[in-house]
């Protein structure tokens, strides 16, 4: 794996000393241009020390431009990424101006090329920012990031830009995964059923099992739709997140993102709903006996897991759904493997005293389809991110077997 990286000048320029031992780690080649903006922030020692490459900083250099010369740099290489990418070096890359080493070979090349953003929140919304990424996009420019949290200027905001681990993600399903061209439906966090404009009826999931699980399959190259309810939970870098809030917008944005290869119903779904939704907030209208109690009747919401196992001529390769219990977890898992339709469930406990809802970890029973009986398989307790990480390599290794 041979990257060229361009350093240009923003603050974030410390993260790509870590993105080089990262990508060194990985086994890849990298070639680092820096900037003049750039080494005001990290040096060319530093950067040279890391990539045990000499840095290129100078178009006019002629002991560089005969012994490689731009042209050769641009294009003896897998994968052009650009980290930082600040507002300036986007829209120079948008316009086509190339006056100097950087911008003349993102000009040059022919390879693909990733850009990781990393500005203030206001530069990054400025129509003229967006003008220039949508540009750069249509021309087939991959982007990761920006995130949102705490910027050099002490605003919290979207600008920030992606931390080296899922660059590196990013760079390895640009370069292509073993989900590569597989597309991946998810669904994740609670729905909220409204009695009246004020209230509703939910559930305690939080959405961190179902947004990691986007987030491992993207960062194995899938390109992963997640239809998120209502969660605290920040949309993962490199997928496209579409949000709902009750049960029916749901079922409506996941049957508007098929055809997919992969289905993974992870959300926690309101079994019913109000029949009637009241457009104005329900008052008591008194007091003790004589507070008015009302009558909520209820009806059964739609089936997402089980509707996408029954499709026709659009039905997922492969659909898995999870079964969150408090007793009897496997046995009535592996009844709703059967009810629903589905290939694989997931069974988890989420009983209080574990603290799946809401929780960082999980402790799940993989359960698939066999000749005789379903075939049951027991995880370890981990992390939600290793129980996502581990499911999408099972993915992997599932459709690659069937190919």
């Amino acid at each position: 794996m041979r990257i060229l990286l361009i350093i240009s000048g923003g603050i974030a320029a410390y993260k790509s000393l870590e993105l080089i031992r990262g990508l060194r780690c990985h086994g890849a080649q990298v070639r680092p241009i820096l900037t003049k903006g750039g080494a005001q922030f990290v040096t060319p020692l530093s950067v040279a020390a890391l990539a045990q490459e000499k840095v290129f900083d100078d178009l006019f250099s002629l002991s560089d431009e005969s012994e490689i010369g731009h042209i050769r740099l641009a294009r003896e290489t897998d994968l052009v990424v650009v980290a930082p990418a600040t507002a300036d070096i986007l829209a120079k890359m948008a316009n086509g101006i190339a006056d100097d080493l950087a911008t003349t070979a993102l000009l040059a090349t022919d390879r693909p090329i990733l850009v990781a953003p990393a500005m203030n929140s206001r530069m990054w919304d400025n129509a003229a920012t967006q003008r220039n990424l949508a540009q750069l996009q249509k021309n087939g420019v991959m982007t990761v990031g920006p995130a949102r949290g705490e910027l050099a200027e002490g605003e919290i905001g979207i600008g920030r830009m992606a931390e080296p681990a899922d660059i590196l993600a990013a760079i390895e399903a640009a370069l292509g995964g073993p989900l590569s061209g597989i597309r991946v439906l998810v669904t994740s966090g609670p729905t909220h059923e409204p009695i009246d404009p004020v209230r509703y009826i939910a559930n305690r999931s939080s959405g961190k099992q179902g947004h990691a699980i986007a987030g491992a399959c993207a960062r194995l190259g899938a390109a992963v739709t997640l239809v998120s309810g209502p969660s605290n939970e920040a949309d993962p870098l490199g997928v496209e997140t579409v949000h709902v809030e009750t049960a029916c917008d749901m079922l409506d944005a996941c049957l508007d993102a098929l055809p997919v290869e992969v289905a993974i119903c992870a959300a926690a779904v309101s079994d019913w709903r109000p029949a009637q939704s009241e457009t104005r907030k329900i008052k008591k209208g008194g007091r003790g006996a004589a507070a008015r109690q009302p009558n909520l009747e209820l009806v059964e919401n739609p089936d997402i897991l089980a509707n996408l196992a029954a499709r026709e001529n659009d039905r997922p390769r492969l659909v898995i759904g999870f079964a969150a219990e408090i007793d009897d977890v496997v046995a009535y898992a592996a009844s709703k493997l059967e009810t629903k339709g589905c290939d694989w469930i997931l069974a988890n406990d989420v009983s209080p005293h574990t603290g799946t809802f809401g929780g960082d970890d999980n402790k799940v029973h993989l359960i698939s389809r066999a000749a005789d009986a379903p075939n049951i398989e027991e995880w370890p307790e981990a992390s939600k991110v290793e129980v996502a990480a581990r499911l999408a390599e099972r993915i992997a290794q599932a459709l690659g077997s069937a190919a």
